[in-house]
């Protein structure tokens, strides 16, 4: 892949960024009336993010006129947006220039050469600050094919007035989940059961907590060690002795919310995205919900979260690559990252976010309701930061979508997992999986 340069970024002060980040609607009826002045459409192909518009409205300001960045929203579901990304980089398609990318798929996009490199100074500032998890997930090969925006982990979440401390081990919080329920207290120990992503994520932690692996750090090939066979035998008995919801195998993550919320668990692990709704839905109980690191296998402090998040990659098909270059790069800038976060929930992937004590507007006194800061809004920000230096990332291969189906099917249900006959069905599995090198819908 050839390199592209980059060009000179104009930078608006955080008053001005918030400011016009703060009048959307003007913004957006604005920008879309006068356009780019040579005609230079830069098309955003990204997940919904319900305050994104006004993010791409602020990057159109900044750009002064040289292009217009157009923000086509992609389907809801994952499959949706990898699919109509897929079909149309396939064929060659020239409209596509900043590509939303779920963690997941760089090595896929990579591999394909769907993608550009990043290189030299556009490197330089997509790297810069950027937590160690969250820019791995947009390494490949050991080159950068993407610009982090925001990332998540999973925490632990508790009620203090059922344990006023949380349990550092997967052992340690299945033996207080066996006394509570003894004491006829609330005891679940609430996760993603189903059969779906979100069973993977929940077996590639506990693996990466026990440090294991399930497939070469290349990607190349399995390997499901003692750490993997380790993490099968914690979901077999946690889900096969009392211990969880009876609806384990139907609960991905809303359904976990819920069900801790309504007084069914005592542990739940989770995104942080469940703070906001206990917030809004049980205020005058909030003060009694709480976090912790994701629990360790063996020993205290082992705990690894598989990252989460989406990152941002220039279209190889793009006939605009330099002013898409550019176009990423403000998109998820330090303080659009905090306007997302603020707005839309999403946690940023740049450490110094997480210590930007301002509120969204500078110009005006800190509120909780109109004007938050990080401290507000994510009072768990510090331990997300501290589970994002060590996070576990998903197996990086061009073929983690199979992977991932693969995966999903022999884990369920948890219940009927036996470690040493089910590793062999998943080492075997996977590696004809890996032979696909990615499947194009």
């Amino acid at each position: 892949m050839r390199k592209v340069g980059s060009r000179r970024r104009r930078r608006g002060s955080p008053q001005r960024v918030a400011a016009l980040l703060g009048v959307t609607a003007v913004g957006a009826s604005t920008l879309a009336a006068c356009g780019a002045e040579d005609g230079k459409q830069i098309n955003v192909y990204y997940a919904p993010e319900d305050n994104f518009q006004a993010v791409v409205d602020d990057c159109n300001e900044q750009a002064g006129g040289d292009y217009e960045i157009v923000y086509n929203k992609l389907p809801r579901d994952a499959d949706g947006q990898r699919e109509q990304m897929v079909r149309r980089l396939a064929a060659g398609d020239t409209s596509l220039d900043v590509l939303g990318l779920d963690v997941t798929w760089v090595p896929e996009f990579a591999e394909a050469g769907w993608v550009e490199e990043w290189t030299g100074e556009n490197k330089a500032e997509a790297s810069r600050d950027v937590l160690p998890g969250p820019l791995e997930t947009a390494t490949w090969d050991g080159k950068l094919y993407a610009a982090p925006k925001n990332t998540n982990v999973r925490l632990l979440w508790y009620d203090d007035r059922i344990t006023p401390e949380p349990p550092r081990t997967w052992d340690e919080m299945m033996a207080m989940s066996r006394d509570l329920r003894e004491r006829g207290e609330p005891h679940e120990i609430l996760f993603t059961g189903a059969q779906y992503e979100g069973l993977v994520v929940s077996y590639n932690s506990i693996t990466e907590s026990a440090g294991g692996r399930i497939l070469s750090p290349d990607g190349e090939s399995v390997v499901i060690d003692e750490g993997a066979r380790r993490a099968l035998g914690i979901l077999n008995e946690v889900s096969s002795s009392g211990l969880t919801d009876p609806s384990l195998t139907n609960q991905q993550e809303d359904e976990v919310r819920l069900a801790f919320q309504n007084g069914g668990g005592a542990f739940q692990l989770n995104w942080p995205f469940v703070y906001a709704s206990y917030a809004e839905e049980k205020p005058d109980e909030l003060e009694h919900f709480k976090w912790a690191p994701y629990p360790g296998v063996g020993e205290p402090g082992t705990g690894r979260s598989t990252i989460g998040g989406y990152n941002l990659a220039v279209s190889e098909t793009s006939r605009h690559k330099q002013e898409a270059f550019e176009a990423a790069l403000c998109l998820r800038s330090a303080e659009h990252q905090k306007f997302s976060a603020l707005k839309d929930g999403v946690p940023p992937t740049i450490a110094s976010v997480y210590d930007d004590t301002t509120p969204l507007d500078p110009s005006r006194p800190p509120d909780p309701e109109d004007n938050p800061t990080m401290a507000t809004e994510y009072p768990m920000k510090d331990t997300i930061r501290d589970e994002l230096t060590d996070a576990a990332v998903r197996p990086a291969t061009p073929a983690y979508q199979t992977l991932s189906i693969v995966m999903a099917e022999v884990l369920s249900p948890p219940s009927d997992i036996d470690p040493q006959r089910t590793a062999q069905e998943l080492r075997s599995q996977l590696e004809e999986a890996l032979t696909s090198k990615g499947v194009i819908p």
